[in-house]
């Protein structure tokens, strides 16, 4: 039990919260994550079971709908046109060291992704393998990994994060990941380079995730926008290998793995070859265009309805995957984003019962996070509301289903002034800023708001707190830990009856607190003077006068 004083403290700003109901969260996770959902892929009957739950819940909360103009009238969705690349068929892979050769498992030393360049095959034999470092040609920081290398025809070996990640300091802002030590990052200037394939090495502290997280990720369905010319972003072959592979297939190169991982973290660097090392693969995949669906509500604005704030959330997961030892197969998704989504549908509640602000607020629920933020990339890029007129995003993505906290975060380092304005209202709520404990994950590139942030939109991705009331930073610090390890991107993301979704009720108030704030004022918050993201928002400055 909380003592007396502390429910007092956490309850002072009561008066003037909505009511935000722990128990209807816990419901809204444990309908959406369960077995009947199959994990929500994208373009499943999970999807359809989704949309519809989310249309139901939207309409029950008093809102209206926010999705596409359909014969003159707003739709509950927005059409989301994406590229669904499925492997068919046995994946063979082998490699040889020119004395033997070896064949290798998929989801078990590599992790091979659906080719997402159009080819119907992937078959290659006897492919070299040419290790270029952190694979980073970044002009502005005089940095260039590949020193005029000729990738086509080539397998491209490529480390993960940034050469600053080791040594803590450099060029590329020490710990904090920049988009060039980001897995996406890879795969493009590969693509761009010619390259046959980008093999990434895995190593669990730079990727920020264990290898079960990899192999789940990667080895079932993938999707992608509609790209006129694909081949330009995805070479044919698309990996992760196990570091331990990696460091022996070196070897047998006659490299020493870790002498030219240091390397790689200067400016000196030069792309190797691993002499003699070569490798096969042949597998078909199945390539279709679908549609997914983006879900949309709104209340509309009473004073200025063409200027909006947004809350979102991803509302897929995995889908159905390669079995765990269990033999479940079902990724379920409960934190990842079941609470997000329960976090949206609680929101629009409180604002279905309030009088109806100055501004329109919009919940958006997207698809495809999990894919790329490809439901979120489509509508920054197709929105159903003018970015120039959009106040900011709130977003919300796997937040904790534990106790109550004395601090939150947010993803990344941004500095903008709707950080500022919610570290402000925080204290209202006894949380204290956070700022992200782990910025060389890369997680402002991993949520949701970042389509809108790169588009100059302020955007935040609002994080639970890890200084517990009860049992404070060290036991916050294990239940994460215990996340990431066992749960994150496994069948076992289930929701569990013994989580009190304490956390959550007592946030939701704050973040209807700064959204409301911003729906009732006609402010419009923007990034700082040195954010990478202010030019873009300066650029449409006349549009919001």
């Amino acid at each position: 039990m909380l003592a007396l004083s502390l429910l007092v403290a956490f309850g002072a700003h009561a008066a003037s919260a909505p009511e935000i109901d722990a128990k209807r969260l816990s419901q809204d996770v444990k309908v959406l994550s369960s077995d009947a959902f199959e994990g929500r892929g994208p373009h499943t009957a999970g999807e359809t079971k989704t949309v519809a739950y989310l249309i139901e819940q939207f309409k029950a909360a008093g809102l209206k709908p926010g999705g596409d103009v359909v014969k003159g009238q707003r739709s509950w969705t927005q059409d989301v046109p994406l590229g669904r690349f499925e492997i068919k068929g046995p994946v063979t892979l082998s490699v040889s060291d020119g004395k033997t050769v070896q064949p290798l498992r998929q989801g078990d030393d590599l992790a091979v992704r659906a080719a997402m360049n159009g080819a119907k095959l992937v078959d290659f034999k006897n492919a070299p393998l040419v290790f270029v470092g952190y694979g980073v040609t970044a002009p502005e920081r005089h940095w260039d990994d590949f020193k005029g290398q000729d990738l086509k025809g080539k397998l491209a070996v490529v480390l993960i994060n940034d050469p600053d990640f080791e040594t803590g300091q450099g060029d590329f802002g020490g710990k904090a990941m920049t988009y060039y030590g980001r897995w996406t990052y890879k795969y493009e200037e590969m693509a761009r380079r010619g390259a046959l394939g980008t093999i990434i090495v895995h190593e669990t502290a730079p990727a920020s995730y264990g290898w079960n997280t990899v192999k789940n990720s990667n080895t079932n369905v993938m999707y992608d926008i509609v790209r006129k010319k694909p081949a330009e972003a995805h070479a044919p072959m698309e990996a992760w290998i196990q570091r331990d592979l990696a460091v022996d297939l070196f070897k047998r190169g006659g490299l020493d793995f870790e002498a030219l991982k240091k390397q790689a973290q200067t400016r000196d660097f030069k792309p190797v070859q691993l002499k003699d090392v070569t490798l096969s693969a042949h597998y078909a995949v199945d390539a279709q265009v679908i549609v997914s669906k983006n879900v949309a509500a709104r209340v509309v604005g009473v004073q200025r309805p063409q200027e909006t704030v947004i809350y979102s959330g991803h509302w897929d997961h995995l889908g159905v995957g390669l079995p765990d030892a269990k033999g479940d197969k079902i990724y379920n998704g409960a934190v990842d984003n079941g609470t997000g989504i329960a976090a949206l549908l609680e929101l629009a509640r409180a604002y279905g019962k309030a009088p109806a602000p100055q501004r329109t607020v919009a919940f958006l629920a997207v698809t495809a996070e999990e894919k790329g933020l490809l439901g979120s990339e489509y509508y920054a890029a197709n929105p159903l509301y003018p970015l120039a007129t959009t106040v900011g995003v709130i977003n919300m993505d796997a937040l904790s289903p534990h106790g109550l906290t004395r601090n939150f975060t947010i993803s990344g380092s941004a500095k903008l002034d709707l950080l500022d304005q919610l570290i402000a209202k925080a204290k209202e709520w006894n949380l204290v800023y956070k700022p992200d404990p782990k910025p060389e994950a890369g997680h402002f590139f991993r949520s949701d708001h970042f389509p809108f942030a790169k588009r100059g939109v302020p955007a935040i991705s609002y994080g639970s707190g890890d200084d517990l009331v009860e049992g404070g930073v060290a036991a916050g610090e294990k239940l994460e830990a215990d996340y990431n390890t066992n749960n994150y991107h496994q069948p076992s993301d289930e929701w569990h009856a013994d989580w009190t979704f304490a956390s959550m009720a007592h946030d939701l108030g704050l973040l209807y607190a700064l959204g409301r704030d911003l729906a009732d004022s006609k402010a419009w918050p923007n990034w700082s003077k040195d954010a990478e993201f202010r030019a873009a928002r300066d650029a449409t400055a006349k549009e919001r006068k």
